[in-house]
């Protein structure tokens, strides 16, 4: 079986955990958080909060923002859920909104008209590695005096007009889940270059507890810390991280060499202001394909490849069900389809794959 996603980890990677072990600091503390948060943190921002995952990254940067009950924040109807139910934890409401149909994140003039006098912040999602329009979004959210979330938990290095995502809300947000470009296993970070809500969220990653009295808690916090092991991981994962984006950029471009002239299958953007990541190569499968998008993913598991659905527009779903329509995004939802693109693929794998989509 070809997998869709496998982390990349090597010798640095384990020397990092046994010096971790030996060194007794397995848990919250150990000087690999320290180098992790800044190392990280240097690439993109200037402070770096490194948490247990992705999805609590969310919840501690809108819980800093101060997002409460009453409040709305703007989302995508089309990213992994957890966008969402990080909203919904502080007891906000989500608003949803169309993808672009070009590039696939959310359309930036598609969100002016959800904007109420309860919206405080938009969450715009830098989808499957493509950044979103930072410009248009700020321009927005600088009208609105709105808060800017950053989710890019699938675009570590992905870049807007040169600059990389990640430094352009009052918070961003990372995963290093084992199948992103780098991994703790498990594991986040927010990033800021607002000092005093780098401290807030530190305070309330750690229960809430006073930094200078301690055992001493002003506010209820959160047990989001991440550990010494998984830091360790990310050390190492961080001084490859360039690397890893070269071979990325290098898989989708294999890809788009054996794919270019199939009829029926739209590839992965790039608009001119943008330097795609592709943490996941992902297509449309159009109807001049001959076969549907569910039909083609059947084929290629009975040859040994895995493949994943785009992820389904989160207002159709039970927890958040909306009756409001979203064409752009529930047709990219029904076509689209992610490819394996890991960084240990080969060309002979690629060719594998793309000869069975033909065949």
């Amino acid at each position: 079986m070809i997998p869709i996603a496998e982390p990349y980890i090597g010798e640095e990677e384990l020397n990092n955990i046994i010096e971790a072990v030996k060194s007794g600091w397995i848990s919250s503390k150990g000087k690999f958080i320290t180098e992790f948060e800044e190392s990280f943190a240097n690439y993109c921002n200037v402070y770096g909060i490194a948490v247990s995952n992705g999805t609590v990254a969310l919840h501690l940067a809108l819980k800093a923002l101060g997002i409460k009950k009453g409040d709305e924040v703007i989302v995508p109807t089309l990213t992994f859920i957890a966008t969402a139910n990080a909203v919904k934890y502080c007891n906000a409401k989500p608003v949803f909104v169309d993808s672009h149909p070009d590039y696939w994140c959310i359309d930036p003039e598609k969100i002016e008209e959800k904007i109420t006098d309860k919206t405080k912040a938009i969450i715009p999602v830098h989808l499957y590695g493509h950044p979103c329009d930072m410009d248009a979004i700020n321009d927005i959210a600088q009208d609105h005096d709105l808060y800017i979330i950053e989710d890019a938990a699938e675009a570590h290095g992905a870049e807007y007009k040169g600059k990389k995502v990640g430094s352009f809300g009052d918070v961003s947000c990372f995963s290093f889940y084992g199948n992103k470009i780098i991994t703790t296993g498990e594991g986040g970070m927010c990033l800021t270059n607002n000092e005093e809500l780098a401290k807030k969220m530190r305070i309330l990653r750690d229960h809430g507890m006073n930094p200078n009295k301690r055992y001493w808690y002003d506010v209820i916090g959160f047990n989001y810390r991440m550990t010494n092991l998984q830091a360790a991981i990310g050390v190492a994962q961080v001084r490859k991280l360039d690397e890893f984006i070269g071979k990325k950029r290098e898989i989708a471009k294999i890809y788009n060499s054996y794919l270019k002239d199939t009829k029926g299958i739209t590839s992965p953007p790039e608009m001119n202001w943008a330097k795609n990541v592709y943490w996941m190569y992902s297509v449309l499968i159009e109807k001049e394909f001959g076969m549907n998008r569910d039909e083609l993913m059947k084929k290629l598991e009975k040859n040994e490849i895995e493949t994943r659905p785009f992820f389904y527009p989160i207002h159709e779903m039970p927890p958040h069900k909306s009756n409001e329509n979203f064409p752009v995004a529930v047709k990219l939802s029904k076509k689209g389809i992610n490819l394996p693109s890991h960084l240990k693929l080969k060309t002979e794998d690629i060719e594998k794959i793309t000869r069975k989509i033909k065949e």
